[in-house]
């Protein structure tokens, strides 16, 4: 088996350098993540920011819902390749995190197209069940020990052919480290085993970033 690389800051540096050119109120974020010590791990790898960018253009998605938005660098990221008559809807319930998010948002020109919604997650998502709204593609990357609630929930948001697609499932490698038992690589373990057995989808995990799972529902 042929060894996978580590992604270190050098490698992801010239992955930016030889792909899309990062827009300026991206790098703001960046900067301004850099900053926020420990809590800067809740932000999405570059790397994953240009597969979302190159996955959202290719398939054609306009309506998106975000579940857990930190800073905004995800959503500003997926904002900037959306056709004119694309949105996202991003759920929170940090307020801090969102009025900033929300100001990268406005100076990048993307405050019409990203509403954040400051509510518990699953309270939102119910209410969008019960609306009947409808999303091309959702983006998973909250608490999770709501994993399992989020993707359910989100099954029934989500369009025939539709994507759900969730991040940190491969836990800093811990999920496949038997020594590893705590509480959230548990949680992890338990949902990836779980979408494993779901017929009511196609699926597939990548090694970006922190582990993302790919779901087409069928």
């Amino acid at each position: 088996m042929i060894k996978s690389l580590e992604i270190n800051e050098r490698l992801e540096k010239y992955i930016s350098d030889h792909s899309y050119d990062l827009h300026p109120v991206q790098r703001d974020i960046l900067k301004y993540n850099d900053t926020l010590g420990h809590s800067k791990k809740m932000q999405i790898s570059i790397s994953q920011a240009y597969f979302f960018q190159f996955f959202i253009k290719t398939n054609n998605l306009k309506k998106i819902l975000e579940i857990g938005t930190f800073t905004g660098y995800s959503a500003l990221s997926m904002g900037l390749v959306l056709p004119k008559d694309g949105d996202i809807t991003c759920l929170d319930i940090n307020k801090k995190t969102s009025e900033e998010a929300s100001l990268f948002f406005k100076k990048a020109n993307l405050d019409k197209k990203i509403k954040i919604i400051l509510s518990p997650a699953i309270k939102s998502l119910n209410k969008f069940k019960k609306d009947k709204k409808k999303f091309d593609m959702i983006f998973i990357d909250a608490d999770k020990e709501n994993y399992k609630n989020y993707y359910e929930v989100s099954l029934d948001l989500i369009k025939k052919n539709g994507f759900i697609l969730v991040d940190n499932v491969l836990w800093k490698g811990e999920v496949a480290d038997p020594k590893k038992n705590d509480k959230i690589t548990n949680v992890i373990r338990e949902f990836n085993s779980f979408i494993k057995k779901d017929d009511r989808i196609e699926k597939t995990i990548l090694p970006l970033g922190d582990g993302v799972t790919i779901c087409r529902k069928i």
